[in-house]
């Protein structure tokens, strides 16, 4: 048996699984603490289900903690930057392009200096000790603990963030160090951007992993426990608390991969439903799709793996205006309890059509018994209309695909939907962020641009595969069940040597 839970902006939700079978799922309110509501829920699905505590093998938790501090800019601690590669990028510093509030929400202290590799192996310059002396100095002068360190092309030659990294750790032994090249891709900037978030929430990361033990222990629940990553699959404790900001996204992955398990379609475009937004992925052989675009998170560019989640303002908490021509992007959201029509509030929601087109029994039905028959019609038109039109959008190459609803909100969905081949509604479909949390795997991923005139293909990709699966073990992956589920390779152009960029992803079975 396994437990997964998911916090949302709204709802937590939570499932027990007795391997493929659901024995218990609840929606809790989420508290403004977000450990009370993980309680609560827990409390009500131990209840439901009658189990020992002792019987639960693994708890998988996925959380939006950590791209809501950075979006909201709060529980960031102070970072210092080290950018290896002058003389290269001297007139691109480090944050060039960041928000200035966000800047001033880390208050971080740069510092650049010369070395770092190219993509072909050559030294851009040689490391200076001075350099890097100064900068550990100046570091441990004003007491700063937590520290990003980016080399140029780092995911070919982590030489220089390691050695940085050394001389960092003997001075100052309790630093908090995140080396870009163990889990960003090749750009510099992205990769050094994204180093930098994972920085600042590094303190934060390890109170909200206590926290969440704690909630666990609590409840007599002493089992391992996971969290979600941004790709389908779990990180352990010890490795979240190194790596939170790969968590970013984790919610709609979850949504997806629960999708895949509800129905068992490995090919299929989801519409997870919520109270404010819906969001619309696609399951390519039973795993997110990922997007190849450069992803922008709080205002910063990243080049973290994300799903490819095209997110529309369309919830059950949704405000109909202009005689329901009109559908969001506002929401009542978690107040649609108080504000929404058949609640008796004053505002005109997408659950009060569905109430008001007798699609569903919420509320007090006679609250919209007076709204003209025209405009509840026009509503459900315009609801199904952006629906089609997104999914539209969405289609690997236009072709016909089956699409799964899933979410609280997908009982919005009244007549059916035309851009889907076959349209399913499965069962457990409102908790399906929280099932996918519980059946994830541990995985894995590492990039390397290599010459196959150099090193032949299958060499290459060989080294590149036992790179992502050093990786997946370190999060909790079972060895021996580790598999590589997706190559990526592209040429590079106007490089010599035949330059090519090498992508593997892996996934395993978690360690017992």
């Amino acid at each position: 048996m396994r437990i997964g839970i998911d916090v949302g902006g709204t709802h937590t939700d939570a499932v027990i699984l007795d391997g493929d079978k659901v024995i218990a799922a609840t929606k809790a309110l989420t508290s403004s603490d977000v450990i009370s509501g993980v309680k609560a829920a827990l409390d009500e699905i131990l209840k439901q289900s009658a189990v020992d505590q002792s019987a639960i093998q693994t708890v998988m938790i996925g959380t939006t903690q950590f791209t809501n501090a950075i979006i909201e800019r709060r529980e960031l601690s102070q970072v210092a930057v080290i950018r290896i590669g002058l003389p290269s990028g001297r007139g691109m510093p480090p944050m060039v392009d960041w928000p200035q509030d966000m800047i001033d929400a880390i208050g971080a202290e740069l510092y650049v200096l010369h070395g770092g590799y190219l993509y072909n192996g050559w030294p851009i310059a040689e490391m200076r000790d001075d350099e890097v002396n100064a900068a550990v100095a100046d570091i441990k002068r004003k007491g700063i603990k937590n520290i990003a360190i980016a080399s140029a092309f780092s995911p070919m030659n982590s030489a220089p963030e390691t050695q940085v990294a050394a001389k960092i750790r003997a001075a100052v032994p309790d630093a908090n160090i995140t080396l870009s090249h163990s889990f960003g891709r090749l750009g510099l900037m992205e990769r050094e951007n994204a180093a930098i978030m994972n920085t600042t929430l590094l303190p934060f990361a390890d109170k909200v992993v206590s926290s969440f033990l704690g909630a666990l222990s609590q409840r007599g629940l002493n089992c391992p426990a996971f969290i979600s990553q941004n790709d389908g699959t779990l990180m352990n404790a010890e490795f979240v608390r190194a790596y939170p900001a790969l968590t970013f996204a984790s919610g709609p992955t979850n949504s997806l991969r629960g999708a895949y398990k509800l129905t068992g379609l490995e090919n299929a475009i989801v519409v997870d439903i919520g109270g404010t937004t819906s969001d619309i992925g696609v399951i390519q052989n039973g795993f997110p799709r990922e997007s190849n675009v450069v992803v922008n998170i709080g205002g910063i560019r990243t080049n973290f793996r994300m799903p490819d989640i095209l997110a529309i303002g369309l919830g059950g908490g949704s405000l109909v205006s202009d005689d329901g021509t009109k559908i969001g992007p506002k929401s009542v959201g978690h107040k649609l309890v108080t504000e929404g029509l058949v609640f008796g509030g004053k505002t005109l929601t997408t659950t009060d059509i569905l109430v008001a087109g007798g699609h569903a029994d919420i509320g007090d039905r006679s609250k919209v018994a007076y709204l003209d028959a025209a405009v509840v019609t026009q509503a459900k038109a315009t609801l199904h209309k952006m629906l089609n039109d997104n999914i539209e959008m969405m289609k690997p190459g236009g072709k016909e695909m089956p699409v799964i609803l899933v979410g609280g909100g997908a009982v919005l969905v009244t007549d059916g939907l035309k851009a889907a081949s076959n349209l399913h509604r499965p069962e457990n479909a409102d908790v399906a962020n929280a099932i996918g949390a519980a059946i994830a795997q541990v995985g894995g991923e590492a990039e390397r641009m290599l010459s196959y005139r150099e090193t032949p293909r299958d060499e290459s990709i060989a080294s590149v595969t036992r790179a992502a699966t050093e990786r997946a073990v370190k999060a909790g992956a079972d060895p021996a069940t580790v598999r590589a589920v997706d190559i990526e390779e592209t040429a590079i152009p106007y490089m010599d040597e035949g330059a090519t960029r090498v992508r593997v992803k892996v996934i395993g079975e978690l360690a017992r």
